[in-house]
Formats: C-alpha cells, sequence, structure tokens
C-alpha cells in the first residue's frame, strides 16, 4: 500500500508506492545455472507536487515489504530534486539489513522513482538533467536461452537481425552447468550460420563452466567469431575470468550482480574483465552506475548496460565509456507489456527522445494488475 506524507507546498516527497509483478515467459526458459518460468518486476511510484516518478527492478516481490517499511520513510518530505541525499538517507537506514542483495535492488527502483520524478518535474528529459554525453547508445539483442529449439533460436535471431535491425546478437552457453559443450558449440555454430558474418556474435556461459573448460570452450568459440564471453565462469572467480581473458580472444565481461560499488573496484582491481557489466537496477540505481562507470574509466574500461533496457537508455547515454546496452528480450516483452512510452531500437541503437520529459514511461494499471502479485 502506498506510504504517504503530508505536504508542506514545496517539491517534497508527498508518497512512495511500491507493487510487484509476476509475469509468466513465452516458454519455459533456462541459461547455464538457471532455470524459470515467470518473471517478476518490483515497480515503484513516487510522487512530488504534480509530478510522479516512475521506478522498477527485476527482483522478489519482498522488496516491496523493504520499500514500505524501511525506505519510504527515509525520503517522504525531502525535496525531490535532492536525489543524492535521499539515496545517502537509503543506504544509512538499511545499514543492518544488509546493502547487497534484494536491498540494492529496492534502493535502485527508489531511486531511478526519485530521478525520473525530479526529471518531470523539471520538464526535462532524464538523459537531459543526467547531462548527455551521446545521442544514442548501441543495443544488442538478447535471448538465446538453452531451451529453445532451433526453429526457435532461428525466429529470434532472424527478428534481431531482421525486424530489429541490429548488428550483435547474444545466445545462452554452458548447458547443465557445462556439462554439454559440445552442444553449446554447435548451437552457436548454428546461430553464426543464422546470423552470417556481418553480425557480431556473443554468447553468455552464466558462470558455467570452470576455469580450464572456459577456456578450451573459449578458444573454439574464437574460430567462430564469437567477440563477447560474458560470465565464462563464476563472476565470483576474478581469477578464473582473468585466465579465461589472457587465453581467449573475445572481450571476457561480467559485473551484472554487482550491487555496491566496492564490488565493481575489486573486479577491475582484479583486471578481471575486458568490459564491465553493470544493472541499473540492483547495484543502487544511476547515482551508482555513475560511480561504477567512474571506477572503470579510471582504467580505461568501458561499461556496458545489463538489461531492464527502456530505464537504463536514460542513464546510458548520460554516461562517456558506455559501449552498449543488452537488449533483453524477457524484459523487452514485459516493459511493452505494463508500461506506455517505452523505446523503440532502430539501425542497431536506441535513441531516446530528448523531448520527453522523465524517461517517458508510465505504468499501464488495467494492463498490470492482471499479474499483480503484491
Amino acid at each position: 500500500m502506498p506510504v504517504s506524507a503530508p505536504s508542506s507546498g514545496g517539491s517534497e516527497v508527498t508518497e512512495v508506492r511500491a507493487r510487484a509483478y509476476r509475469v509468466p515467459t513465452e516458454t519455459p526458459e533456462s541459461d547455464g545455472t538457471l532455470a524459470w518460468s515467470v518473471t517478476t518486476i518490483v515497480v515503484v511510484e513516487v510522487r512530488a507536487d504534480d509530478s510522479t516518478g516512475l521506478g522498477y527492478t527485476y527482483a522478489h516481490p519482498a522488496c516491496v515489504e523493504v520499500i514500505e517499511t524501511v525506505l519510504a520513510s527515509t525520503v517522504l518530505g525531502r525535496d525531490v530534486l535532492d536525489v543524492p541525499a535521499a539515496w545517502q538517507a537509503m543506504r544509512r537506514a538499511v545499514r543492518n539489513d544488509g546493502r547487497p542483495g534484494l536491498v540494492s535492488c529496492a534502493m535502485s527502483a527508489v531511486e531511478i522513482a526519485l530521478w525520473d520524478a525530479a526529471a518531470r518535474l523539471c520538464g526535462l528529459a532524464l538523459s537531459r538533467l543526467l547531462g548527455r554525453a551521446h545521442e544514442s547508445v548501441a543495443v544488442y539483442g538478447s535471448g538465446g536461452f538453452i531451451t529453445y529449439d532451433d526453429d526457435q533460436l532461428r525466429q529470434q535471431l532472424e527478428r534481431w537481425v531482421g525486424d530489429r535491425t541490429l548488428s550483435s546478437v547474444k545466445i545462452k552457453v554452458g548447458e547443465g552447468r557445462g556439462s554439454n559443450p559440445e552442444r553449446d558449440l554447435a548451437r552457436t555454430a548454428f546461430a553464426r550460420e543464422v546470423v552470417g558474418d556481418g553480425v557480431r556474435l556473443f554468447v553468455d556461459a552464466n558462470g558455467a563452466y570452470s576455469a580450464a573448460q572456459a577456456v578450451r570452450v573459449g578458444r573454439r568459440l574464437d574460430g567462430m567469431g564469437v567477440v563477447w564471453f560474458e560470465e565464462p565462469v563464476s563472476s565470483d572467480d576474478l581469477s578464473g575470468l582473468r585466465r579465461v581473458l589472457e587465453a581467449t580472444e573475445a572481450d571476457v565481461t561480467a559485473g551484472e550482480y554487482g550491487f555496491d560499488l566496492p564490488y565493481f573496484a575489486t573486479m577491475l582491481e582484479a583486471r578481471a574483465v575486458d568490459c564491465l557489466q553493470v544493472d541499473l537496477t540492483r547495484c543502487g540505481g544511476i547515482g551508482e552506475w555513475h560511480r561504477a562507470a567512474a571506477l572503470a574509466a579510471a582504467r580505461g574500461i568501458e561499461i556496458s548496460g545489463h538489461c531492464a533496457q527502456n530505464v537504463t537508455a536514460h542513464a546510458a547515454v548520460a554516461t562517456q565509456n558506455v559501449r552498449h546496452l543488452e537488449w533483453f528480450r524477457d524484459h523487452e516483452r514485459i516493459e511493452v507489456m505494463l508500461f506506455d512510452g517505452v523505446l523503440e531500437p532502430t539501425g542497431g541503437e536506441v535513441r531516446p527522445d530528448p523531448s520527453v520529459p522523465g524517461h517517458g514511461m508510465t505504468l499501464k494499471e488495467a494492463d498490470a494488475e492482471p499479474y499483480r502479485v503484491r
């Protein structure tokens, strides 16, 4: 239920509302280490004056309770323009609850909603309020789940490179925690055949391989022109990531499970990745995204946005050292279902409209209600 405070007549936050929705996937899906048939999104709305900002995170419905019982009271009554101060207040409030994990996801959703409300109050696009470094950001099509048969995989790849005109695509490998590398390689070869030599091919093992196995697989992937090897080993195995990085030609990447700044600092200090992934809806929000980007920039490393693409695009164009953004099929589908004002990639990139206040999305209440679980 909404958490409210009386307004004092300024631009103070007067209401914080959080809800969770669980949306079935098109078909059962899996990667190398996890299987799922539903995706949960937690949506936050923050109200200040006549401005309502929207934020969200893909996480467990328990985030709703964290927001309502811990975070909301720290931002109510604060000037909505002072987002960094609100974020600091949230960070202090969760000291005994543990910052990494669901708490960080909950913070991310609230912080994004605050930035959106602030931008709408100012009549500015969110990217303009943050300060654009680029007019657009490159995107790559992502899905290619291990549960797909050849027809499903072909259909999705052809949609990415045909209808969406994307020049980079990614599929999942690491079937059965790395127990079937020959099928991984066969699926990669099939993907290469479908998209042709002119499309950049990425793979994501979701930490399924051991370091030695990832090196062996990676060298064969090099022969197929794979240029992006995501989480070849667990993202906690920094020495393993570096071992694969040094032994293969593809860029090795990880970071999507970063919930706070020290995580990214440790990964970068270990020289474990060629490109750092950051998930805006897990790391703590837009402010923490930019701090992670600064850590990477100091080492000459680019960052890549992980999923939640319709909100991440606005922070990405305000980031100098951004490489690209993952256009993830599950999130594309959910965001089109639940929100008005979603973005449409064209020509291999997405371009947030600088004339639309905030990030431009609003919740389609009636459409979302059948999926509500909290």
